[in-house]
């Protein structure tokens, strides 16, 4: 071989380390600077797993090109779903908890943050309004004929024949709850329907008996726990009328006055 030969070889020997020098990934490239689109295709295209490739980017600083070309792009050259989802959460900032990340999402997104009572409107959860509840005393004469010792009659009364909160059947009900109270502290009456009001009995004779005592307006109900202090409860076909929970806290005495509010609503058949 000739001195000539020799000096071209060595040349393009030189010239070719020089071009892989310059085009290898250093880590002040692929660390500092950043990955680039370009440096996911490759890894991708050296067929590294999407586990490897996800590592990489979260590890790493990025400088990810993210339109909407560019990800149609990423996708036609073969990247995952996975790395390309890894890709746009880079640099995104860590999410914190909140209300709304407990909300239930079976059977359907519900309200959160606000203490009370719903009912499902289609695919939505609309509050239910509550109201004052008042208490009034009756038989008085029957008292007095027995020197105190049968106490007189208490109905608990809402103004106004009927609730403005209208629920049709099938009916599901979300409550809320306060911290530490489980939805057994509710209790949901049927209400007695009037010209004017609505009623239910809160005390007879001082003994809560079944058929003419608070008991004879309640209804029974399971509360599902869907979420942190919430519960789904399903009334299913249910008789129409007028109906309300009670919250827990509420004072049914003879002594009369405001005894606190009730989540009501009618049922439309």
């Amino acid at each position: 071989m000739t001195a000539r030969r020799l000096v071209i070889l060595f040349v393009a020997l030189t010239l070719m380390e020089m071009q892989f020098i310059c085009h290898r990934p250093t880590f002040a490239q692929a660390g500092g600077a950043g990955l680039t689109n370009a440096d996911i295709i490759k890894m991708v295209r050296a067929k590294l797993s999407d586990g490897t490739i996800v590592s990489k980017i979260k590890s790493s600083p990025c400088k990810y090109d993210t339109g909407t070309d560019e990800l149609i792009s990423l996708k036609q050259q073969g990247v995952t779903d996975a790395v390309i989802e890894a890709m746009t959460n880079c640099g995104a900032p860590a999410a914190i908890p909140s209300a709304a990340a407990v909300a239930p999402t079976g059977p359907s997104a519900g309200p959160v943050g606000e203490i009370g009572v719903y009912h499902k409107v289609g695919d939505e959860w609309k509050s239910i309004q509550p109201e004052i509840v008042n208490v009034k005393t009756g038989g008085v004469g029957k008292t007095l004929l027995t020197g105190g010792v049968v106490k007189p009659d208490v109905n608990a009364n809402i103004n106004g024949a009927h609730s403005g909160n209208q629920v049709r059947t099938p009916v599901e009900i979300l409550i809320y709850a306060p911290e530490g109270v489980a939805p057994t502290e509710y209790q949901l009456i049927r209400l007695h329907e009037h010209k004017d009001s609505r009623e239910f009995r809160t005390v007879t004779g001082g003994v809560m008996h079944v058929k003419s005592g608070a008991t004879r307006d309640l209804i029974q109900f399971e509360g599902k726990k869907i979420a942190s202090r919430t519960y789904l409860v399903e009334l299913g076909n249910m008789g129409g009328g007028e109906y309300g929970f009670l919250p827990p806290g509420a004072v049914l005495s003879s002594s009369g006055g405001s005894v606190g509010k009730m989540y009501t609503f009618r049922v439309l058949e």
